[in-house]
């Protein structure tokens, strides 16, 4: 199944492994696709489970339609995705960065196809996070190349000039030329009530230095069932620092008792 045609647009899908669990990969916006996942943490969790992970709309070999970014599109987009696969046992999902904002959409919009969500230094879809993002997305010249350079500083350490060039111009495509910051601004954010309906475990693993740690506090103060685990000297990029340790944290946590 390496693509498959969901709500009119053509994304890249990968499917791994076997087992009575399934494990969805979500990564996060503009630079990053599924193979931040595919070479960490996914191929050891194939060897326990089925895994299945996809570019997001307009990310990676996925199509890049013109409009359709908002939170609520792309909770549609994995609800067919799943469909699509003949996925309808509740799966887990392991979402990174906006990854983790959309896994937790996911669960409050369908709670009985999700199982458990383990969330590596997610965003959380509060007051003024669409207009931070979008005013993040929308910024030019040195000081959106400083904006990259801080946040995406391990990820871009690990991959060869060509492979960052190529996926710094899919990341310009997607901010100039598609309605992706309007349509992150215009997304509602999360309640305090609809994340108290998430009844599923949650692992919560967040960077002990990073941007965002007091969104995942905030979460394991909220959600019925979640344990929060910060790592030392992390930053928002967790899943590059940490990698060991994130990866085997997922395994423990796929390989839990049903």
């Amino acid at each position: 199944m390496a693509e498959c045609t969901v709500r009119g647009v053509r994304f890249h899908v990968q499917r791994m492994g076997a087992g009575a669990r399934t494990v969805v990969f979500l990564h996060g916006l503009v630079m990053d696709n599924l193979s931040s996942w595919y070479f960490t943490v996914a191929n050891p969790v194939a060897k326990e489970c089925a895994v299945l992970l996809y570019d997001l709309r307009g990310h990676g070999r996925s199509e890049r339609p013109k409009t359709g970014y908002t939170v609520a599109d792309m909770v549609a987009d994995l609800a067919g995705i799943l469909e699509e696969a003949g996925i309808d046992q509740p799966v887990d999902l392991v979402g990174n960065s906006f990854g983790g904002l959309l896994a937790l959409a996911f669960a409050s919009a369908h709670p009985e196809r999700v199982s458990g969500v383990v969330l590596v230094d997610a965003h959380t879809s509060d007051e003024g996070w669409g207009l931070s993002m979008a005013e993040t997305l929308g910024l030019e010249g040195e000081e959106r190349d400083k904006m990259i350079a801080e946040s995406f500083q391990s990820w871009l350490g690990r991959h060869s000039e060509r492979k960052r060039n190529r996926v710094a111009q899919v990341a310009r495509e997607l901010v100039y030329d598609t309605s992706l910051v309007r349509d992150l601004r215009d997304s509602p954010p999360f309640s305090t009530e609809a994340l108290q309906e998430i009844t599923c475990p949650v692992l919560a693993i967040y960077g002990e230095r990073s941007d965002v740690r007091t969104r995942g506090e905030w979460l394991a103060s909220v959600l019925p069932d979640c344990q929060l685990r910060l790592l030392d000297g992390c930053t928002h990029s967790v899943l590059w620092e940490a990698t060991d340790v994130v990866r085997q944290a997922v395994l423990r946590f796929v390989g839990r008792s049903v």
